[in-house]
């Protein structure tokens, strides 16, 4: 059997916008059949250990729309990140892993985010994990 396609996302900016298109990135790779890995580094791993993965924050370049944005958002019932994660899971081959490097450089503790992804790992084993992928992108 022919190895699946695969789609690997490596998030490291933890705005809204950004995780959002990380979100449904994967989310859409997982439905088209690849397998993806999403690695989150630094602001990602310290925002899913406070628990705000789903926080409507922008960055300052876009504060004078971001009301705007934030309910229309609302308005088009955009599903939350943390259902985007949950639902590329049960439509496909779909992983999440934290970088052990980035908890420590963030100063978060392994249980904090332990039942929020799959793995945590090093990068060598990462680079391993990842490597050969039909796509990789960094957000």
């Amino acid at each position: 059997m022919a190895q699946k396609p695969r789609f690997v996302l490596f998030a490291h900016n933890a705005t809204y916008d950004k995780l959002h298109q990380a979100a449904t990135l994967g989310l859409t790779a997982a439905a088209m059949g690849k397998d993806v890995t999403i690695v989150l580094l630094f602001w990602t791993i310290k925002k899913l250990a406070e628990g705000r993965i789903d926080e409507l924050d922008f960055p300052p370049e876009y504060a004078a729309s971001a009301d705007e944005v934030a309910r229309l958002l609302k308005d088009k019932k955009v599903p939350k990140i943390s259902e985007m994660l949950e639902e590329a899971k049960l439509v496909g081959t779909f992983q999440v892993v934290a970088c052990s490097a980035g908890l420590e450089y963030m100063g978060v503790e392994e249980h904090a985010v332990t039942t929020r992804v799959d793995a945590v790992m090093g990068l060598p084993a990462i680079l391993k994990l990842t490597a050969g992928a039909e796509t990789t992108l960094f957000i």
